[in-house]
C-alpha cells in the first residue's frame, strides 16, 4: 500500500511539473506573440490619437487570457465561475478607431491559442494575420477615392456674405460645399465651414493666402480630419 501511495505522489509531482512547464511555455509564447502584435499596431497606426497604454494593453490582455485558458482547462465549473467573476468588470474607455478593437481580439486569440496548447497554430495565426495587416497597410486598401477636407474661413460680421468666396473656391477646388455658419468671438465674427476637394496641383497654402486677402487677414484653416461628421 505504501508503494502505491508513493507512486501516486510521484505521478502527481510529475504532472505538476509538466503543468508548470506548459504554463510557462504558454505565458512566454503569448508574450512574444502579443509583443509582435503590439509592434505591428504601432507600425501601422494611422489614427488621430496614439496611446502607449493601449499598446501595452494588447500584451497584457494576451498573456492574461492565456493564463485564464490554462486555469479553465476542461473544467466547466471553473469556466462558469470565471465568467461570473469577470462580468462585474466594466470598461469605460471608448475605442477611437474600430481597428483598435480588432487588435485587441488579435492579441486575445493568440493568447487563447497559447493557453490551450496550440503553439504552432498560435504562431501560424499571428504570422498570417500580421502579413495580411501589413499588406492592407502597404497598399492602403479601402481608402476612399476622394480626399476631402474641411475649410474654415473667419470673416467680420459686417462683411458676412456666403457667396463672397465662391469665385476663389470654384477656381481652386473641384468640389466645395458650405456646411455650417456660426458666430465666434462674442458674435463679432462669422465662421464659414466648407467641405472642399482640391483640384490637381493646387496647394492649400496658395488658397489660404488668397482667402486671407479677402477676409481682412483673419483666420483661415484647413482641417484634414473629421470631415465625415458633416
Amino acid at each position: 500500500m505504501t508503494d502505491f501511495f508513493n507512486e501516486v505522489r510521484q505521478l502527481a509531482d510529475v504532472t505538476s511539473r509538466l503543468t508548470v512547464l506548459e504554463a510557462a511555455a504558454a505565458i512566454f509564447l503569448s508574450f512574444i506573440l502579443t509583443l509582435c502584435i503590439a509592434y505591428l499596431y504601432k507600425r501601422t497606426h494611422t489614427g488621430a490619437r496614439y496611446s502607449q497604454s493601449f499598446v501595452q494593453t494588447i500584451i497584457i490582455m494576451g498573456v492574461t487570457v492565456s493564463v485564464i485558458m490554462i486555469v479553465i482547462g476542461n473544467n466547466v465549473a471553473v469556466a462558469f465561475g470565471l465568467v461570473g467573476a469577470f462580468s462585474i468588470i466594466r470598461f469605460r474607455s471608448a475605442m477611437s478607431d474600430p481597428k483598435d478593437i480588432a487588435f485587441i481580439f488579435f492579441g486575445m486569440a493568440a493568447g487563447i491559442s497559447c493557453g490551450l496548447g496550440f503553439y504552432i497554430l498560435a504562431i501560424l495565426f499571428t504570422v498570417s494575420l500580421s502579413v495580411i495587416i501589413l499588406l492592407l497597410y502597404t497598399f492602403d486598401f479601402g481608402r476612399g477615392g476622394s480626399d476631402k477636407k474641411r475649410l474654415s474661413i473667419t470673416v467680420p460680421e459686417n462683411l458676412h456674405d456666403e457667396t463672397a468666396f465662391d469665385g476663389v473656391l470654384s477656381e481652386h477646388y473641384k468640389y466645395y460645399a458650405l456646411r455650417s455658419v456660426e458666430t465666434t468671438n462674442l458674435g463679432t465674427m462669422i465662421q464659414l465651414v466648407y467641405i472642399v476637394q482640391n483640384k490637381d496641383g493646387v496647394k492649400d497654402k496658395q488658397i489660404i493666402d488668397e482667402l486671407r486677402k479677402m477676409n481682412g487677414n483673419l483666420k483661415v484653416s484647413v482641417n484634414y480630419l473629421n470631415t465625415e461628421i458633416f
